[in-house]
């Protein structure tokens, strides 16, 4: 990608690629799945967990619901279900409003390269593309994604507000075999072992366990 055409982009799209580290269709996905739920839903990037962003995937896309919505796990509101699916449920908490947004089955090439884009599609499929020529695929299918119709790249449903608490609270506690600080939530009862955190609980065991 060429500086000037990382220049054309909006302003809040070169955020995303410099968060991510670079352009992929993946992270065009989250850009325009995060725009589409604040325009549906009028709100605001989240300061606090205003916004909940339930990922259905581990994806590029992810990245960019962090910096458009202000999503992100260090908050709580960013909840990733690894279920390999490109789908994503936003929730606005303040209008108790929720969209899920699911990528629908086909995509199709509809650039202004096609002929490019099928010659380079053909030599992924063969196993013999370049880093260039892989990176030139990913920038057009990007460009594509990023123009084309958003109701021809995903379907759009209105759904109950899911119960989404607030991330929880809870004071830091040494752990009773390696002592270290760990949430008093997260540590696991060991009865004479005392409370202890999951990693050393999977390297004992109690006599009767034995």
């Amino acid at each position: 990608m060429k500086d000037s055409e990382f220049i054309s982009f909006p302003e809040d799209l070169r955020q995303c690629i410099h968060f991510h580290g670079h352009l992929c269709p993946g992270l065009i996905y989250g850009y325009r799945v995060a725009k589409e739920a604040l325009r549906l839903m009028g709100s605001e990037r989240a300061h606090d967990e205003e916004i909940v962003a339930i990922a259905e995937n581990d994806s590029c896309a992810v990245d960019a619901l962090q910096v458009i919505l202000g999503t992100t796990a260090g908050k709580g509101n960013l909840i990733v279900r690894d279920y390999g699916k490109n789908a994503f449920v936003i929730a606005d908490r303040k209008s108790a409003r929720a969209i899920r947004f699911s990528r629908k089955t086909h995509y199709t090439y509809g650039g202004e390269n096609p002929s490019e884009y099928a010659d380079l599609e053909s030599k992924l499929v063969a196993g013999n593309m370049t880093e260039e020529e892989e990176n030139r695929r990913k920038y057009l299918k990007s460009m594509d994604l990023l123009t084309g119709e958003f109701s021809a790249i995903f379907e759009t449903e209105h759904i109950a507000m899911p119960d989404l608490p607030y991330a929880p609270l809870a004071p830091s506690v040494p752990c009773s075999l390696c002592g270290e600080m760990t949430m008093a939530t997260k540590l696991i009862d060991r009865g004479t072992e005392g409370k202890c955190c999951i990693p050393c609980v999977g390297k004992t065991r109690l006599p009767q366990e034995r």
